[in-house]
């Protein structure tokens, strides 16, 4: 069995570092460093382990950026898979997510696909809804948010987790799936994965590969905005209690003047 694999992966500006906003109130990716999104790792790895247990088949990561999301298809080509394309083009600052959806929509279909494999979500919007736009633009069906994803008989399968209750999914391929964080540890790369990975090929594609105008997406295309955004004000010393015999009290009138209890 022949499988095109397809991995949307992101690169997200690190959590632990000081994340703000630009002048035009978009992310400012300039002031912090990226990585390669801790959720898209699962997918990633989750591709690997299909391919795996296929005779013939290909995973192409794919992601759209600034010049240093390569930093994040490396990632996954050092994870093992096979190549990456790499959508980058001025205009597409300020693209939200029904734009993303686009442009990614627009590569996949010119990469080739069987299956599309997605992160439960972004560690920077944390949205959750790009599987789903996707499979509504390649007119395929979604499988979603799965704790076990499996390949077989020209179908996909899966299970899904709730709070009460697991799902037990299939759909007929193509398809698009997304994979949560309890899908099972991603792979650290090796060294010769990294070694390896120099010598995979990186696509680079703009706009104008796509077939898109540039009011498509950007600023300019874009269905949601920030209006208006507020510094997180400094953090300010904590109120100490000093136990002298009425400890408990101060305390409980504390929390009772926090409206805590």
């Amino acid at each position: 069995m022949s499988l095109r694999i397809v991995v949307c992966v992101k690169y997200v500006p690190d959590a632990t570092g000081d994340r703000h906003f630009a002048e035009d109130l978009t992310t400012d990716r300039d002031a912090v460093d990226g990585l390669l999104s801790e959720l898209d790792e699962y997918a990633v790895e989750q591709a690997l382990q299909i391919a795996d247990g296929v005779d013939d088949a290909e995973i192409t990561v794919l992601t759209v950026g600034p010049e240093d999301a390569k930093d994040a298809l490396r990632k996954a080509l050092s994870m093992g898979a096979d190549k990456a394309v790499h959508v980058e083009d001025d205009d597409l600052h300020g693209t939200d997510a029904l734009g993303t959806s686009l442009v990614l929509t627009k590569a996949i279909e010119k990469i080739g696909y069987d299956l599309v494999v997605c992160g439960m979500a972004s560690t920077d919007g944390t949205m959750g809804i790009l599987p789903a736009i996707l499979a509504e633009r390649l007119g395929v069906p979604q499988v979603t948010l799965l704790s076990e994803v499996g390949v077989a008989d020209g179908k996909v399968t899966g299970r899904r987790d709730g709070d009460t209750a697991s799902e037990q999914l299939e759909a007929a391929l193509p398809a698009v799936v997304s994979v949560t964080d309890q899908s099972g540890e991603a792979r650290y790369p090796s060294f010769k994965g990294i070694m390896a990975a120099k010598k995979k090929p990186v696509e680079s594609w703009d706009l104008e590969d796509l077939d898109l105008e540039a009011g498509e997406v950007g600023l300019a295309g874009a269905w949601t905005a920030v209006q208006d955004a507020t510094e997180r004000p400094a953090r300010t010393a904590g109120t100490v209690v000093k136990d002298e015999g009425e400890g408990g009290k101060q305390l409980a009138e504390f929390l009772a003047g926090q409206k805590f209890i």
